[in-house]
């Protein structure tokens, strides 16, 4: 009857092929016929997809996905017991076109009848939720929910309809699990993420249930077609899912018996009869003539059924008209209306498929990702990739083009080399085009799929290649994904390859390209022989053209590309394999190519330059667009300092060579035309903001859950519910030492020995044992003569002097001579920081003995709370205090992180991560903490002398630092991997670091005594010179404000003594000075200062500490004066200050998205970026 849904047959009845998995199978369903070939994957989850889908953590419960995705009812399903099963085919059988559209004109019964000519069936018959399949004792689950529901996808030449099917008993469980959760089952249809004008979004999304299980179980008792559990939606004529059409009929008629035309009998007749754990089905009963399904051909197991089938692809940019869809267009192309849809067009001076266009003339480069399995000979084991990099490069206006791919082993490398295949692609697609010929991004730019099969003769060893590309990305390189699998012959280790030059006949048809040739290659073996083999090569070429223009109609049907020159080489130190190619597209009838100089790649232009063919053999060079010059030499053209305002309110406009990239300011993203950016609405974290009711940061930490919730906890040391924590008493009989007594604080306890007793508390002695400094000292003085006043040792002795833990002071001065130098912890002198007579260096605490204080607090981060925080470093810690306004909070001051024992020279922040970074020099090390609370961990630990400055590139992920003794400025990931020494000369004494990462510089001071100086290069080293030299005495601190550009620091000066031992300034270099780097404007903000060492800034406001007051002083550096100063409740030197933003400052550089498509380090600079290796790396190309 109408009421009841009648699924298409499936299964036996059918003999449709299914698929059933212990973990997932792959299978490929090729159909010749339609209007468009394109990739889907049929998801055991319930679900089809359009791309291929990421892991299931990134969609179960987290909806929309970021691929596009048909969801007839999604979930963790589970199709691995035996029973559940998942059921596809293609099928245009008049039955099932007529059922189709029977159903789609009653959903729409005031539109005009349609016919569909074609369909495919989709069928999850029995699923069950995905849960463990035995029980406790190990005997098997019993499952008594499964739920079968089917998705017929119909098409025709003018639109596409999704019929969904429920069977009345066919849903009989709602959710499934999610983590740790469980999460409502999902009907609907999602784009995934869109390529926007500059950058990707998350696209329109239209779903059919919502978060109430109900609304699931309404899908079998409710329509919008007319009938029971069927739902139509017509999904052709909004390929974006902006106006997914749904039926229209929403009555439920009365129903009738059931009658078995066409489809299954009444529902109960099929369902499964369960016995312990075993499955039986009634028998079906087959039609008289089954429907013919073309053969299934298994692979090894992969992730995901993926399904190419023919018919009109719902997703496809070319419905609609300009004035919705010009945002869609590249941004160097037109967009044209026609009468059935409109059309992107490349500007003069570039060429693609007007989705994607690129500068004629300009360099090409393509980055991605190899993946897969790869057997080589009769090897029983395969060779894995995982991630490999791929990068390429096409100096487009001669057609050559070079290929590189990184850690290859030697078991596979030498057998690779015949397989220029791997990177061929993109020489056909950047070929040269000789007159009236195109190379493949001119005809479909940037975003196809390519599958090549392989077959070596005679072994018949089989390769498949698989690559995605995926457009240009946000640094202009094409992005491309590729998988190998199969099986090759040996080439042995030592071998070179030589390939003679070849042609390739490229077919061309609406959105498929073919092409296949047999290619032979001399393999030169180690002792001297060669041997010629041969392999037999097919490809295709998937993608989506326009079909409303000419664009398509006046491409050749056929085209030769034409390669010679061909290159192919394994290094193995390196293992790296490497291919070169000249590639050149023209007539498949391989008639000489005109002599002149734009056809044979035989010019002189700048590889930024187009060559214009002229008459005979003339020609003329052009810059590509972007670029600026005579064609022979060619420069780019900074599109952002031109034209400041190019990107519009809120946007940050970042110059790449040739063209520029526009990127949302934080909090803001792209709107719906792709181009202005507007404010993003975030849920406002009552932590954050202080609005929450838990009790003082002292005492206990509010935790942000999502929304408008939170938890509070109590600190350790303290008890209570969060909101209400009180302090724990741990002073409790034998904490300490007997002859030591125990003080209470809050949320911790020290020990300390009684008088007259040595030790950190928990051990205590009458007695101390001599430091090295106390032996050092009383040996020397142990020889001399006692006089009236005391030892008196031999005149032009050096005697060291100990502080009152016993440790060397880390200045030393021969009383005699009265020269002075720092020394480290042992007592050794530090090269380059004597000074002469009556001069003093500013010497750094080495960390001797600890005072006998304890217990040692925990080493982790007392959690800060919200809001902008100066960070600021004494020996064994690190604390902070907060700002209101610019204005410090002194109340709110307290140690953020305890570490005993260290010496903490210089203070770093992330404000991506919330991360302080430190280094320090009792045990040499730099080390890193989450300020919102964990535990400290060290990140680099060998290969440093005495690391002092550092400095975080929040955008490129990057740190760099100083090292005083090593004398060299070095970069690192933020790990701590990918170590590269930057700047390694003319270093003496460099202390002070700090970047400016929106314009890829950095700046450091040396205050080398007999030759200060402030320095500047690119964050990768290059382009080194002295900022200021003259008028310094000791510039310890650097700070850069990227508001006013201003670079400024503080001068410690130069010291003299008089007869008494008091210091007299007697240079005026102890002031605080600022300058614009790039002007070279060099101010006075303040005189006078006594002893600076550490510098940061924050508004209107310079802040520093001051070895003479220690303290941190507040500088209005507008109004010139001291405006605050704080002195810590432990007066001791004040060493490193870093201003923790509460959000990162504004600006972007070429590093801060996708790592700048770099493999390793990506080193900002103000035009763009440097690629470079690490410090002895491996496989390694910058």
């Amino acid at each position: 009857g109408p009421g009841i849904v009648l699924l298409f047959s499936f299964g036996q009845e059918v003999k449709e092929p299914h698929v059933q998995c212990v973990c997932v199978c792959v299978c490929v369903f090729d159909v010749s016929s339609g209007f468009s070939f394109f990739t889907s994957f049929i998801n055991s989850n319930g679900f089809v997809a359009t791309a291929e889908p990421t892991s299931e953590a990134t969609y179960l419960g987290k909806m929309p996905a970021k691929f596009g995705m048909i969801a007839a009812l999604q979930g963790d399903l589970d199709t691995n017991d035996g029973v559940g099963k998942v059921y596809f085919r293609e099928d245009s059988s008049p039955d099932v076109l007529r059922r189709a559209a029977e159903h789609i004109n009653r959903a729409f019964p005031e539109d005009d009848e349609v016919d569909p000519t074609h369909a495919v069936v989709i069928t999850w018959a029995d699923v069950a939720t995905h849960e463990p399949h035995t029980r406790g004792d190990g005997a098997p689950k019993k499952v008594s929910k499964r739920n079968t529901f089917q998705l017929v996808l119909a098409s025709l030449e003018t639109a596409s309809y999704a019929i969904v099917l429920y069977a009345r008993d066919g849903i009989q469980f709602t959710s499934t699990p999610a983590g740790d959760t469980n999460a409502v089952m999902h009907a609907g249809f999602s784009k995934g993420l869109v390529r926007g004008f500059l950058l990707s979004r998350q696209g329109p999304y239209y779903r059919t249930t919502t978060d109430e299980e109900e609304t699931v179980r309404a899908l079998a008792e409710e329509t919008n077609s007319g009938q029971r559990g069927v739902w139509v939606y017509e999904i052709g004529t909004s390929p974006y899912f902006t106006n997914v059409a749904p039926g229209e009929v929403t009555d439920l008629p009365t129903e009738a018996p059931a009658q078995a035309s066409g489809g299954h009998e009444d529902a109960d007749a099929r369902r499964p009869v369960y016995t312990d754990g075993q499955v039986e089905y009634p028998p079906y009963q087959v039609e008289a003539e089954p429907i013919e399904v073309h053969p299934v051909q298994y692979q090894p197991p992969g992730i995901y059924l993926m399904l190419l089938f023919s018919m009109f692809s719902v997703f496809s940019y070319n419905l609609g008209t300009c004035a919705n869809n010009r945002n869609k267009c590249s941004q160097f192309a037109d967009c044209r209306d026609y009468s059935s849809g409109y059309c992107c067009h490349c500007r003069p001076g570039f060429y693609g498929n007007g989705i994607q266009c690129v500068a004629e003339g300009k360099p090409q480069r393509m980055n991605g990702k190899v993946h897969g399995k790869v057997f080589v000979g009769n090897s029983p084991s395969p060779v894995e990739f995982s991630s490999n990099d791929l990068h390429s490069y096409v100096v487009v206006n001669d057609g050559r083009s070079y290929v590189a791919i990184s850690d290859i082993p030697y078991t596979v490398g030498p057998s690779l080399q015949p397989l220029t295949a791997l990177g061929g692609v993109i020489g056909w697609a950047f070929a040269l085009e000789q007159p009236g010929f195109r190379n493949g991004f001119s005809i479909i730019g940037g975003e196809f799929t390519r599958q090549a099969e392989v077959t070596f003769v005679p072994g018949n060893e089989k390769l498949t290649i698989r690559q995605e590309f995926k457009g240009i990305d946000e640094h202009d390189h094409l992005a491309v994904s590729t998988t190998l699998e199969g099986r090759v012959p040996e080439v042995p280790p030592g071998s070179t390859v030589q390939i003679d030059p070849y042609s390739e006949i490229y077919q061309y048809s609406n959105n498929l390209i073919t092409s296949s040739s047999t290619r032979d290659y001399v393999v030169s073996l180690p002792d001297g022989s060669t041997d010629t083999r041969t392999y037999q090569w097919r490809q295709t070429i998937t993608f989506q053209s326009c079909q409303h223009g000419e664009a398509m109609r006046d491409i050749k049907p056929t085209q030769m590309l034409s390669v010679d020159q061909v290159f192919a080489m394994y290094d193995a130190n390196n293992e790296l394999i490497r291919f070169a190619m000249s590639n050149k597209i023209g007539d498949v009838n391989g008639e000489d190519l005109e002599l002149n100089p734009c056809f044979t790649g035989r010019h002189g232009c700048d590889t930024n330059a187009v060559c214009r063919p002229g008459e005979g053999t003339q020609f003329t060079c052009q810059c590509a667009a972007g670029f600026n010059g005579d064609g022979r030499t060619c420069y780019d053209i900074d599109e952002c300092r031109e034209n400041p305002q190019i990107c519009g309110p809120n946007a940050i406009c970042n110059n790449q060579p040739g063209t520029f990239r526009c990127e949302c300011e934080d909090g803001y993203q792209f709107g719906g035309d792709g181009q202005t950016c507007v404010e993003v609405n975030r849920p406002v974290d009552p932590c954050e903001e202080g609005t929450h009711t838990c009790d003082i940061p002292e005492r206990a930490q509010c935790s942000y859950t999502g929304g408008s919730s939170y938890i509070c906890s109590c600190l350790p040391g303290f008890i209570g519910d969060g909101r209400v924590c009180e302090d724990i008493d741990e002073c409790q009989p034998g904490r300490c030492h007997q002859d030591a007594v125990c003080i209470n604080t809050q949320g911790s306890f020290t020990c300390q020995c009684r008088p007259g007793y040595y030790g950190d508390g928990f051990s205590c002695s009458s007695e101390r044992t001599k430091t090295q400094c106390e032996t050092h000292r009383d040996s020397l003085l142990g020889v001399t003569e006692f006089g009236p006043r005391g030892p008196r040792p031999p005149v032009g002795q050096y005697i060291p002097t100990c502080d009152e833990n016993g440790a060397y002071n880390p200045m030393q001065c021969h009383d005699s001579t009265g020269h002075c130098w720092c020394v480290d912890r042992n007592g050794q002198e530090i090269p380059g920081t004597r000074s002469g007579p009556g001069s003093r260096p500013m010497c750094i605490e080495n960390g001797g003995v600890p005072p006998p204080v304890g217990p040692r607090p925990r080493p982790d981060v007392d959690a800060l709370p919200p809001g902008t925080h100066l960070l600021f470093a004494q020996s064994g810690r690190i604390e902070h205090v907060p700002l209101e306004g610019y204005d410090m909070k002194k109340d709110g001051a307290k140690a953020v992180l305890h570490l005993p024992e260290k010496v903490i020279i210089g203070v770093a922040y992330d404000c991506v991560e919330k991360m302080v970074y430190w280094t320090e020099i009792t045990s040499p090390s730099i080390s890193r903490a989450n300020i919102q609370g964990g535990d400290p961990t060290a990140v680099i630990k060998s290969d440093l002398g005495s690391p002092e400055g550092i400095a975080i590139d929040h955008l490129g992920r990057t740190m760099f630092w100083t090292d005083s003794v090593k004398d060299r400025i070095e970069v690192a990931s933020l790990d701590g991997s990918q170590r590269r020494v930057i700047v390694d000369t003319d270093l003496v004494n460099p202390r002070a670091i700090i970047t400016d990462p929106a314009n890829g510089n950095l700046y450091w001071a040396d205050w080398n005594r007999d030759a200060p100086k402030i320095e500047t290069s690119y964050m990768d080293g290059s382009n080194r010179r002295v900022l200021v030299k003259d008028d310094l005495g000791l510039p310890n601190g650097l700070t850069y404000d990227s508001q006013s550009s201003l670079l400024c620091w503080a001068d410690a000066g130069r010291f003299q003594t008089d007869d008494s031992s008091v210091e007299l300034c007697l240079l005026c270099t102890h002031k605080m000075e600022c300058m614009n780097p790039g002007r070279g404007d060099r101010s006075k903000v303040l005189e006078g200062i006594q002893y600076p060492f550490g510098i940061t800034s924050f508004g209107k406001n310079i802040y520093y500490t001051d070895w003479r007051r220690d303290a941190v002083v507040a500088v209005d550096r507008y109004a010139g004066r001291e405006s605050d100063e704080f002195q810590p409740q432990k007066r001791t030197k004040l060493y490193g200050i870093a201003t923790a933003y509460s959000q990162c400052p504004s600006g972007q550089n070429y590093c801060a998205v996708n790592n700048g498509g770099c493999t390793h380090l990506c080193l900002a600079t103000p035009t763009g970026r440097s690629c470079k290796c690490p410090d002895n790396a491996v496989g390694c190309v910058e």
